[in-house]
């Protein structure tokens, strides 16, 4: 893995802590939204469907814990319904294996967004939520604009994951080599994500439908963060 130096330099020049990650290779990146901290790593991967080295950013918000969003472009959706219905069909099974991702448990567990609400999106991303109403307005937010940013820059079949759950913001993409133009682009997808999910009005007690696979299969945490991790 190239050293990532240039990470480092971007965010000296943004005012960011830096840090390599304790014997692993990959760093991590930490500043604040306002008084909203927020995490960057970037290192081996966390999940099987991005290859090699893979770009996190992630932010705890103090959103309600049943609130689960979830942004995937086209390509990576469908390999995970396809993985999903394989795995139903080919081991007869009545639920989803709580080692599942949890992107691939919540992708059957709440309902699609239509085609017609993602406007410029429609052919590349995809999303889902337990509170539909709110996935709406968060993608009408400047985080749409953003989004739509990267269609012209970022292949169509690059793995991309942008999350809420349990209160965390998460964005997961690949990212070969430490490229800070496209270090800079996800960054700016994540602030308007973060800023959004800030500020959005949200009900506490939301009703999150479940389903019967979501019963069987409760989501489980994520990896714990980089600097405890084997590698970021």
């Amino acid at each position: 893995m190239a050293a990532p130096l240039a990470m480092e330099r971007w965010a000296q020049q943004h005012g960011h802590d830096w840090r390599r990650v304790r014997d692993a290779e990959g760093c991590v990146i930490e500043g604040r939204q306002d008084r909203q901290a927020w995490r960057i790593e970037w290192g081996a991967s966390q999940r099987n469907y991005v290859t090699g080295p893979e770009l996190r950013m992630i932010a705890e918000l103090d959103l309600p814990h049943d609130l689960m969003v979830m942004v995937l472009n086209r390509t990576l959706m469908a390999a995970m319904e396809k993985a999903v219905y394989e795995q139903f069909v080919d081991d007869v099974q009545t639920r989803i294996d709580t080692d599942t991702p949890p992107e691939m448990r919540w992708l059957v567990m709440h309902a699609k967004l239509p085609s017609a609400d993602l406007g410029a999106l429609r052919e590349r991303y995809g999303a889902v939520s337990s509170l539909p109403s709110w996935l709406l307005h968060w993608l009408q937010s400047p985080l749409g604009e953003a989004l739509a940013a990267t269609l012209s820059v970022i292949r169509s079949d690059q793995p991309v994951a942008l999350t809420v759950g349990r209160g965390r913001l998460t964005l997961r993409t690949e990212l070969q080599t430490p490229d800070v133009e496209k270090l800079a682009l996800w960054f700016s997808v994540f602030e308007q994500a973060l800023a959004s999910a800030r500020t959005l009005p949200i009900e506490r007690r939301h009703a999150a439908g479940r389903s019967k696979v979501a019963d069987a299969a409760p989501p489980t945490d994520d990896a714990p963060p980089a600097e405890h991790s084997p590698a970021p």
